[in-house]
């Protein structure tokens, strides 16, 4: 089994870079399954895709319900604990199955994984 990290750095709106890293996330679940363990760590702005309660109009992506999606597949979900502070969302609720971490883990998650995704 192959263990792919996806790190995203920018919010859930506004540029595609989220969407992306996380349409790539379901895809490899969908097409590999039990061969890939999906590891995904919000960075920077990113922090913010891990706030429960998002509203997109109709038609639009909707970077929660994906990420439900990816954990309720196995994917583990792991949000910067230093970022979240710096903006002020530490606090806060996160979606279900979304963790705060820090650094020490990330690296750690970084040596442990086969390949490494950077949105």
């Amino acid at each position: 089994m192959q263990t792919i990290l996806i790190i995203i750095n920018d919010a859930p709106y506004g540029t595609e870079k989220a969407y992306n890293a996380l349409r790539m996330a379901m895809t490899l679940q969908k097409e590999h399954g039990e061969e890939v363990n999906v590891k995904i760590f919000l960075l920077a702005d990113a922090v913010f895709c891990g706030l429960p309660g998002q509203k997109t109009p109709e038609g639009f992506y909707n970077v929660e319900r994906m990420l439900n999606s990816v954990i309720q597949k196995g994917g583990e979900v792991k949000s910067c604990g230093g970022c979240s502070k710096t903006r002020g969302i530490d606090n806060l609720s996160f979606i279900e199955g979304v963790e705060l971490s820090n650094m020490k883990e990330f690296a750690q998650w970084t040596v442990e994984c086969d390949k490494v995704l950077n949105f």
